[in-house]
């Protein structure tokens, strides 16, 4: 395990070199490079707005990007915040002493409510320019609005809740009705539904919320100067339009459930984090006296929503006496308090200021500080100018919170895409579980990380964790790119070695039997991992190596099959005896290769099995191959045994239609060897053809001469065409069959004789039996008595032959007289022929003085010419013209001959006082005569019309045109 170690800290050495170079310059650990390029911006960002009120700023709200203003008495600034160039300004009208008190504004920035420090209340909605003053609120002085965000609209608010500083809660809702004729009151009603108390009676309601939970329960919280009242129920479904009067009912008799705190510094405030719009709030922070209490809010509880509830005391340096602060709102993990001359964030997950901000004294006190809960955009204002802060990257840090919290899910989620800052926690996370024996977990997390390798290896050797290391080098594994093959190998060598450690201490022991099963699984998933595949295949002599150091034969088996190493599997069940298993592993996978390695083996011990595991195959074995198997297996079984090689071997001819030489004479020798009876029947199944006969025929003749088959050698003799020594055997065996070996030569009259003459020897002389050989003579026609005479000893009387003899006399008569006939005919034949000649010479045709030569078109009389049986008439040079460039060569040469000999003979004598008999003379040397040369002349020229016979049908691909003339003759056309 040390040298694996070694090798792959050797492996390793150029990358923590690197490491190494960057740790020495500052660079962290893990190996990531974690410089700013720049100074990162404030999680809060603050900006002053360019804005520059003419009278001081009395009230500011701000929401669904709608921002409203007091300005000075009777003021009103209005801006949509999408479109600051265009602000809208309404004056309330009031011409008495009245100062706005608060301004409430909805979640969707249409309903204002302006609360007047006389007790009285004004609407404002933002499709229109007039106040409206509502008249039954008249009265009372608003101290919280709560609004309405599941029935309220752009011209409805729906039920809401308003809080008095008296202490009541009513319920009320607005409607603006457009296009009316007639002005109506906007304030539907108006009815008192609780009064909120604290020790000293009744006290001022600071805040309202309303919320829906699951199932149709409403949480309503509502905050004092001291005390935070949750009032929970259910309001009956389809009756939400009728409010909230109900579930204030069911705490008639009895208070709600409420967090209470001795300090008050005379009103609280609370703040809600709403992570998405139109969802409900997650997160809360009350500020009170005391401090900020703060937490989650948890909608599945029964009777409050309030969770994980903590409270942050303020420090020393707030003072509620002097100091005390005046606004709360909450981000997803800050709460900002504002102080008349500061803003102090402080983080939700430890408690800790995180920012601080001082304001400059010339901007004046700060008033107050809103968010807009559509925008996460804070606003903060002085009497004199208008703040906004950004929240940007809110979460840039969270991950150390939560980390130094030993919260490591929460932290890994808020740096997924960070990886320098989460292999920081990894590698926390893996340590924090190291020290609390979780060592499969930390193993799991260092595997992880870019720790050194071999720092955390040798740290879970030193625990003797095997386990846990395992647990680290498999997810290191899983982790290594495909070009790290060095690290892949020793990482897979390793484990392997582990592995076999392991189930090698888990097998001696029964009691951790399941813990085994479990090991030998995680095992077996191992070297069958697709990922590790390539690796394990590359080094599997090594991995062969350790499974025998171990004597693990299951698992080399195992190993074996998956790396498809099937050639050690079927040796090892061989080794092992287990035939039927090797067997089971050939047919399974179909090698033709290790069939041919292993069938000598497995044939010895279950020939039926392995011959019909060799027919399963079918063609893609090639029979040659398994022969000397068989040889091996046949030499040494018995008849009962060998049946089984003749019925692989006749599957092979038979139904595989081989052809190959050597398997149709191995089965010729089993036939011959065990049963002689079948091989007649394969060589009389093979046919007489040597060419298609597929086996060797002078082996076959060999073999059956040893074994004493002469039935079969006569066989192979006649196809050898070897008829005297096919006779000569028969006569050995069965007169019969040299019979019919003796009527083979058909072609052959003579060897046919002289066959059976053999067979008339034999049977004379051998067998003495004259009545046979007078059979003889009947069976072949060839035979004569007088061929068979000399075979008889003297002392035979002529009585055995009386009839024989008039028998041929008889055919000598028969064939006397056929002559004769045949001759008769025969003249009679020739007689036919002269009478046919004479009139051939007779025939004639007819030619009218109009016709014309169908060559030329001329007048057929002008000129000698041919007149065909056909019809058409050629003039004789007309004819020799369209024949004679047809005519093979030999053929024109002799015309020409011809020609030459004609034109000779008609040529006048020099003397004209030639004897008349100088014809005679020339004709008495050898000449021809002018007629003779004519009549040659009209054989070649005249053979057939040149229209109708095989001369038209010849010349049927020949061009119209010549082609050496078919330029001349295509210019002639231009």
């Amino acid at each position: 395990m040390a040298s694996i170690l070694d090798e792959y800290e050797d492996s390793l050495y150029r990358s923590a070199s690197v490491q190494q170079s960057r740790a020495s310059v500052g660079i962290p650990h893990s190996g990531y490079v974690n410089a700013r390029l720049e100074k990162e911006t404030p999680i809060f960002n603050k900006q002053r707005i360019d804005f520059a009120p003419p009278e001081k700023i009395n009230s500011l709200v701000v929401s669904s990007n709608q921002l409203c203003m007091s300005l000075g008495k009777d003021t009103l600034l209005r801006i949509d915040l999408g479109k600051p160039d265009e602000p809208n300004q309404v004056e309330l009208g009031r011409k008495d002493e009245a100062k706005v008190y608060k301004m409430f504004l909805d979640h969707t920035g249409s309903h204002l409510l302006i609360a007047l420090n006389t007790s009285e209340c004004l609407y404002l909605n933002r499709s229109v320019q007039k106040v409206r003053a509502l008249s039954r609120w008249k009265g009372h002085l608003i101290e919280s609005v709560g609004w309405n965000k599941f029935l309220g609209s752009e011209t409805n608010t729906g039920p809401i809740l308003v809080g008095t500083a008296q202490g009541q809660i009513y319920e009320a809702e607005i409607s603006v009705s457009e296009g009316s004729l007639f002005s109506t009151n906007p304030d539907q009603y108006f009815r008192q539904v609780y009064t909120l108390e604290e020790e000293s009676g009744p006290a001022p309601v600071c805040c309202l919320e309303i919320e829906r939970g699951i199932e149709g329960k409403f949480f309503i919280i509502a905050t004092t100067r001291k005390r935070l009242f949750q009032f929970v129920g259910k309001v009956p479904e389809g009756t939400e339009q009728q409010g909230f009067s109900s579930i204030f009912a069911m705490h008639a008799d009895h208070l709600p459930s409420f967090r209470e705190f001795p300090a008050s510094f005379g009103f609280s405030e609370i703040a809600f984090y709403t992570p998405k719009l139109r969802s409900n709030p997650r997160s809360f922070a009350w500020m009170m006296g005391n401090g900020v209490l703060y937490g989650t809010l948890d909608y599945s509880r029964p009777d409050s929503i309030l969770s994980d509830e903590r409270v942050w005391v303020y420090p020393s340096d707030i003072d509620i006496t002097v100091n005390k602060p005046i606004s709360i709102v909450l981000t997803q993990f800050h709460f900002l308090l504002l102080l008349p001359d500061r803003v102090k964030a402080v983080c939700t997950l430890n408690g800790q200021v995180v920012f601080q901000d001082l304001f400059l004294e010339k901007f004046g006190l700060l008033t107050r500080m809103i968010k807009d809960p559509t925008v996460q955009q804070i606003w903060i204002h002085t009497e004199k100018v208008v703040f906004r802060y950004h929240v940007q990257r809110e979460s840039r840090d969270v991950w150390k919170m939560y980390m130094n919290m030993n919260k490591f899910d929460l932290a890994k989620e808020y740096c997924k895409d960070r990886p320098e800052c989460l292999d920081i926690v990894l590698a926390k996370e893996a340590e924090h579980c190291f020290q609390n024996k979780r060592y499969l977990d930390s193993a799991k997390c260092y595997a992880l990380t870019q720790n050194y390798f071999e720092e955390i290896a040798l740290k879970f050797i030193e625990a003797k964790q095997e386990e846990a290391l395992m647990e680290f080098l498999i997810k290191k594994l899983s982790n290594l790119k495909p070009s790290e093959k060095t690290q892949t190998t020793l990482l897979t060598t390793w484990l392997t070695e582990l592995y076999l450690n392991w189930l090698g201490i888990l097998e001696g022991d029964p009691s951790q039997r399941n813990l085994y099963l479990d090991t030998r699984e995680k095992f077996r998933t191992f070297l069958s991992s697709p990922k590790n595949k390539d690796c394990l295949f590359n080094n599997r002599a090594s991995i062969y190596e350790l499974l025998a150091s171990h004597g693990d034969t299951e698992h080399m088996v195992y190993f074996a099959v998956i790396m498809q190493d099937y050639e050690r599997v079927v040796a090892h069940h061989c080794q092992h005896d287990e035939y039927d298993e090797a067997l089971n592993v050939l047919s399974r996978h179909r090698d033709e290769k290790l069939f041919y390695k292993f069938s000598p083996v497995l044939i010895q011990h279950i020939p039926k099995k392995v011959v019909d595991a060799w027919i399963s195959m079918g063609s893609r074995l090639d029979a040659r191959n398994l022969i000397p198997a068989l040889v091996n297996y046949s030499q040494s079984a018995s008849t009962q045994q060998i049946n089984e090689a003749i019925r692989y071997m006749e599957f092979c001819v038979y139904q595989l239609e081989e052809t190959q030489q050597a398997i149709h004479n191995y089965l010729l020798s089993l036939y011959a060897l065990c049963r002689p009876d079948s091989l007649l029947s394969y060589l009389e199944q093979a046919g007489t053809n040597p060419n298609r006969i597929h086996y060797d025929l002078k082996y076959a003749l060999r073999l059956c001469a040893e074994h004493g088959h002469r039935h079969a050698c006569v066989h192979i003799y006649k196809v050898m065409e070897l008829y005297e020594e096919a006779v000569d055997l028969a006569l050995q065996v069965d007169v019969d069959l040299a019979k019919s070996c003796a009527d083979l030569p058909e072609d052959d009259e003579e060897l046919r004789k002289k066959l059976w003459l053999k067979i008339a020897r034999h049977v004379v002389q051998e067998e003495k039996d004259v009545k046979k050989a007078m059979a003889c003579l009947s069976s072949c026609a060839l035979l004569k008595i007088e061929d068979v005479l000399p075979f008889f000893p003297d002392f035979v009387t002529i009585d055995h032959f009386k009839e024989a003899i008039c028998n041929s006399l008889e055919d000598y008569n028969k064939h006397i007289e056929e002559l004769k006939r045949e001759m008769e005919e025969a003249t009679q034949s020739a007689k036919r022929i002269r009478e046919d000649i004479q009139e051939m010479r007779n025939k004639y045709g007819s030619v009218e003085p109009q016709e014309k030569c169908a060559a030329c078109d001329f007048p057929l009389l002008n000129r000698p010419f041919y007149l065909f049986l056909c019809g058409h008439m050629f003039h004789y040079d007309c004819l020799l013209q369209a024949v004679f460039p047809n005519l093979p060569a030999y053929k024109q040469a002799k015309l020409e001959d011809l020609q030459k000999k004609l034109a000779a003979t008609s040529q006048p004598s020099k003397s004209h006082h030639r004897p008349k008999d100088a014809d005679t003379i020339s004709l008495g040397k050898g000449q021809q005569s002018r007629e003779q040369i004519k009549a040659d002349i009209d054989d070649i020229v005249a053979a057939e019309c040149v229209y109708c016979g095989e001369l038209m049908i010849r010349s049927i691909d020949k061009p119209f045109i010549d082609p050496q003339k078919y330029e001349e003759e295509m210019q002639s056309w231009l």
